[in-house]
């Protein structure tokens, strides 16, 4: 074979100036970050014993109370199916404001992004802390919270799903005189249904994994026996509420990838 016809792995080109002071800059945003975190290797050296330590402690992990952890666990559950039930609910009509060219003017459209852009921005946790200022202590503050928290992400994904469906049902109906409501529930979201399926189940896997933690703040579910067990040094109940956290939220991921597969198959 002629060595001139062999592809040759490509190679990075050589930076320009503008290139070369962005890498100089981000390098320094790095180490600016790392001083800014804490970074230190000592710290870091030294944490493998004590790790080895808390895992020792921890291990095998506690089957005492386990009735009771088990049914924190439903209502972890509980709190996330419910939420992101209502959130994913609520932003199909808070998407269609959001998305662009679709029912409302770009005015409207920019104002409600930027509400979305704010739900978003305010951590889950932050959320809960809102919530049980509201309604006090206990899972209803940890459903509204992932209610919230799911309007902000399933919003924006179902605008921009809306946003990216093919124009051509919908520019004939307009051609037709018909009104935009019309056409956004003739020809936009229905385009748009299976990438709405899709996000919603990420919705749920994400209203899951968020709902485990929030009883750290008295949002109700299994996070206030994590934070229990750590308080008083019960490190194997600990160990065994991770480990129950981790198989929920593993399974909930496997089951949601497969009814991906099934409902909207292998491409998204």
């Amino acid at each position: 074979m002629d060595s001139s016809a062999r592809t040759l792995p490509h190679r990075f080109n050589r930076p320009g100036g503008i290139g070369f002071v962005s890498y100089v800059i981000v390098a320094f945003a790095i180490l600016w970050s790392l001083e800014g975190a804490g970074w230190s290797v000592d710290r870091l050296l030294s944490s493998p014993p004590k790790l080895a330590d808390f895992f020792s402690r921890a291990w095998p992990p506690s089957t005492h109370n386990l009735e009771r952890l088990a049914w924190k666990m439903v209502e972890t559950l509980q709190i996330a199916v419910a939420g992101a039930a209502i959130g994913i609910v609520l932003s199909l009509p808070i998407a269609l404001l959001a998305a662009r060219g679709v029912l409302v003017g770009r005015g409207v459209n920019l104002v409600v992004r930027i509400i979305l852009g704010f739900i978003r921005a305010v951590p889950d946790l932050a959320w809960a802390l809102v919530f049980v200022v509201a309604v006090g202590l206990g899972p209803f503050a940890g459903m509204l919270a992932i209610a919230i928290d799911t309007i902000g992400f399933c919003g924006r994904f179902f605008a921009d799903d809306m946003e990216n469906t093919d124009p051509g049902p919908a520019e004939a109906l307009t051609a037709t005189g018909a009104r935009r409501i019309d056409i956004a529930a003739s020809a936009v979201i229905p385009a748009a249904l299976p990438a709405f399926v899709s996000t919603s189940l990420f919705g749920l896997e994400k209203a899951v994994r968020a709902s485990t933690i929030l009883g750290l703040v008295g949002a109700g579910g299994i996070g206030i026996e994590l934070k229990v067990g750590f308080d008083l040094f019960d490190y194997p109940t600990a160990m065994t509420v991770i480990l129950m956290i981790a198989v929920v939220v593993i399974g909930v991921e496997q089951i949601g990838a497969v009814l991906r597969q099934k409902i909207i198959g292998p491409g998204r």
